[in-house]
């Protein structure tokens, strides 16, 4: 949170009702600012497995204020355990707590941590509008018309562009800017509930041709993550097929891992998505247009900081807006704070899955990831 007032701006609409949209729409609407949010779901959904919450994400939605229902819904320890493929222990990871009273690390399910941030964004009453987006945007003075895609129109002192990698806000605002480029990675991903010899740690499988890990999401759910060399066939899956090649992705391992593949059915939810990633070019501001999230620093899942740094953003984004009386300037600090912690998350994630593809040393691998989360660690 800003802790102050915004006198800088009086309106703004966030185009992107998920994560980084919706924390920037508690951060401004908490700050005094007048938020429209809008999001082109007409049933405002969100799809996926769990989420894996670090340190640096814990604090972040800390600073919303929502850590304690994260808590309380979702899973939280100070602990991990490292497996070979076939489940032998290898070691038991202490989890490094980076601020007195945060957790280590935890996980929840997309879904739930979604709830969450919708009552937050409901109890400020922030007017929310579905099934919706932003077909024009043009600025005169200090404001900007934006038309939508229903035919209305409105006006505001700043548009937020918070929609996704395929960011449509980007696409009208933002021409020195690309897609996300693919890795050569997927990711598998299910959700099912907790094996019965999984206590609260997360785990994670090396030494196997796919990197394997299972993070606790709740009082009787986890998810598992799988990540293989893309195979574009494997895009088109119909759900029976999803199944079955999981299941045979998942046939060299043991341990909870292995319960997992004997065990799942088709009941359950899986997922697979190819990898991408792109830290789009400066500026990250068009006049009075910003961007943040997967919009603008759309990383991989290697150091689980997607969202973190999403909810990151939002909250720097608030800050200098309190900060500054120039829009302008705002914006500028808010980018010159942020692109380079998003570099490293970005360049860092995309090293460490090429290190896989690689089929590099598992302490290569954990060595990339330790100096990662060491950095990310510090202060935002």
């Amino acid at each position: 949170m800003t802790g102050e007032n915004i006198s800088s701006i009086a309106s703004a609409l966030i185009v992107g009702g998920g994560i980084g949209g919706m924390a920037a729409a508690i951060s401004l609407a908490r700050a005094g600012v007048k938020v429209d949010l809008i999001d082109l779901d007409p049933d405002w959904r969100v799809y996926g497995a769990g989420i894996t919450i670090t340190g640096p994400t814990l604090r972040a939605y800390s600073q919303l204020g929502l850590l304690d229902r994260i808590k309380q819904e979702g899973a939280v320890t100070d602990h991990s355990r490292i497996r070979l493929f076939n489940g032998q222990i290898l070691r038991v990871l202490d989890e490094p707590v980076i601020e007195e009273g945060l957790p280590a690390t935890g996980g929840i399910m997309r879904p739930v941590l979604h709830r969450i941030m919708q009552d937050a964004v409901r109890a400020l009453d922030i007017p929310v509008r579905l099934g919706l987006t932003v077909t024009a945007l043009s600025e005169t003075g200090d404001a900007v018309d934006a038309t939508f895609s229903d035919g209305s129109s409105g006006r505001y002192d700043l548009v937020i562009g918070a929609d996704s990698v395929f960011s449509g806000v980007r696409d009208l605002c933002f021409p020195h800017m690309g897609p996300a480029q693919p890795t050569g990675q997927g990711c598998w991903r299910i959700s099912i509930r907790k094996p019965p010899e999984q206590d609260n740690m997360g785990e994670f499988y090396f030494g196997a041709e796919a990197p394997c890990g299972i993070t606790i999401c709740g009082e009787d759910a986890v998810y598992l993550f799988l990540l293989t060399p893309h195979v574009e066939r494997e895009e088109h899956l119909s759900d029976d097929e999803l199944f079955d090649h999981l299941q045979a992705h998942l046939a060299p391992f043991g341990g909870n891992a292995g319960w997992i593949r004997d065990n799942m059915t088709r009941a359950d939810w899986i997922n697979y998505r190819p990898l991408a990633a792109v830290l789009q070019p400066r500026p990250w501001s068009n006049g009075r247009v910003v961007l943040l999230g997967d919009a603008v620093h759309a990383t991989t899942p290697h150091l689980a900081s997607g969202a973190g740094m999403a909810v990151e953003s939002a909250i720097v984004l608030a800050q200098e807006l309190a900060r500054n009386a120039s829009v302008n300037a705002a914006l500028q600090a808010y980018e010159d704070r942020r692109f380079d912690r998003c570099r490293d998350v970005i360049e860092s994630s995309v090293a460490i899955g090429q290190l896989q593809l690689d089929h590099g040393r598992p302490d290569q691998i954990a060595g990339l990831i330790e100096g990662a989360l060491a950095r990310l660690n510090e202060p935002f």
